[in-house]
């Protein structure tokens, strides 16, 4: 006898724990330990005779993606915020963004002022496609983000095109794509800045956190002085107790910056991402033979990618299959079994409960930038469609083993059996 579904008081196909994350590298606990008796936790911090440990992160983190210039910063929201700034975008201007993403994406572009502009997305990779972003450009355009969204890479030759036919910079938010990359060059290097999160969930993580990449020195000197209160780090080093940012007067800022806890951990967690990667390569692809075996279509990505990051695993279920439950009874039937959750993929952005612009007062501009920022004007049917259909897992269930990867093609099987359960 085949036993019922978890969730109807059955017995969960899985006991045993997933991966952990985060996941401390060796190096860790003595980088926190020399921060914590260095007398400087910040860089607004006194200079004690060393490189600060965000100036040592910033060196690799840019080393590592081949690019001249890295600015940390508090988080990914300020990353994108300050990269969109830096780009000159402000009050009015239209952003053009993907329409399924995290809400970010939109409630970022509001923070300067200007409109968000969702894009509706292919199908296969989730991310937007070129031909999309080109319909969506009119005189008010002033950029466009591309996310690469749960485990794709982007089209970027073909936004790249659009991007320079239109004189637009464009901007990569790599938040869910730490070493990933295209055509041989890692994400956030291929466009005119490329921004990170390093939040808890993230696969390369200090907690909270992010980062701006760019080849583009004048930007990068932007960049800096608007997370920094309007100051910038000397060319040289100052003396023993003086402070290393410079008042220049050039560009008024807020205070977005990271922590040196935060850069410490960074820099030791960076040793690990690479191999980290590969780990989770090695059981997507072995996720992607076991569930297409069961009719479930994995996430593609664009032709030009070299590398993928998984972030999140992402599949949409087989077609006739589970049509009249509910997505979220589906996830939960799936967490049941596995003791791991299984997601929904985001909401559309216009539909997102995260995303309710009217319920702050600073962006009540005036009726015409009202109309503008309102969701309701946006139609996104693949971002619909795909919202309805597509499951997700987080990237620490591929740190696991081959074991663990026929433990989630079981679980989706034995839902996919019981769907006329789900039902009633």
């Amino acid at each position: 006898m085949v036993s019922p579904l978890a969730v109807k008081g059955g017995e969960a196909l899985r006991t045993r724990p997933w991966p952990a994350w985060p996941q401390p590298a060796p190096g860790v606990p003595a980088a926190v330990a020399e921060v914590l008796g260095s007398g400087r936790w910040s860089i607004s911090g006194p200079y004690r005779g060393t490189d600060s440990h965000e100036r040592r992160f910033a060196r690799a983190f840019a080393d590592y993606h081949g690019v001249p210039y890295c600015v940390p910063a508090a988080s990914g929201t300020a990353g994108l915020m300050l990269a969109l700034e830096a780009c000159g975008v402000g009050a009015g201007d239209e952003v053009i963004v993907p329409g399924l993403s995290w809400v970010a994406s939109g409630s970022t572009v509001l923070g300067v002022n200007a409109v968000p502009v969702f894009c509706d997305v292919d199908p296969d990779t989730l991310c937007v496609s070129p031909e999309a972003v080109e319909a969506l450009i009119t005189e008010r355009t002033r950029a466009v983000v591309v996310v690469h969204l749960y485990s794709a890479v982007a089209d970027m030759d073909g936004l790249t095109r659009v991007a320079e036919r239109h004189g637009l910079p464009l901007v990569e938010d790599c938040a869910q794509a730490h070493g990933a990359s295209y055509r041989g060059v890692k994400v956030g290097a291929l466009a005119t800045a490329g921004t990170f999160s390093m939040q808890h969930s993230k696969v390369l993580t200090s907690g909270e956190g992010g980062a701006v990449i760019t080849r583009d020195a004048d930007l990068a000197r932007r960049v800096e002085h608007l997370r920094a209160d309007g100051r910038c780090l000397s060319d040289g080093p100052p003396a023993p107790g003086a402070m290393e940012l410079v008042e220049t007067g050039e560009l008024m800022g807020s205070n977005r910056c990271l922590s040196e806890f935060q850069a410490a951990i960074l820099t030791e967690q960076l040793t690990l991402l690479d191999e980290q990667n590969r780990t989770r390569r090695a059981n997507a692809a072995r996720l992607d033979g076991l569930l297409g075996e069961l009719g479930l279509r994995p996430q593609a990505t664009s032709e030009g990618t070299t590398s993928r990051t998984y972030y999140t695993y992402a599949a949409r279920l087989p077609e006739g299959a589970l049509e009249d439950v509910p997505l979220t009874d589906v996830t939960g039937a799936l967490t049941a079994e596995l003791g791991f959750p299984v997601q929904p993929c985001y909401a559309p952005i216009p539909a997102n409960r995260l995303y309710v612009p009217q319920t702050r007062r600073r962006y009540t501009l005036g009726p015409d930038h009202e109309a503008r920022i309102d969701p309701k004007r946006f139609a996104l049917p693949v971002c619909e469609d795909t919202a309805r259909r597509t499951v997700t897992l987080h990237h620490a269930a591929l740190l696991g083993d081959a074991e663990d990867m026929a433990d989630i093609a079981a679980a989706f099987a034995k839902v996919l059996r019981h769907g006329a359960d789900l039902a009633t």
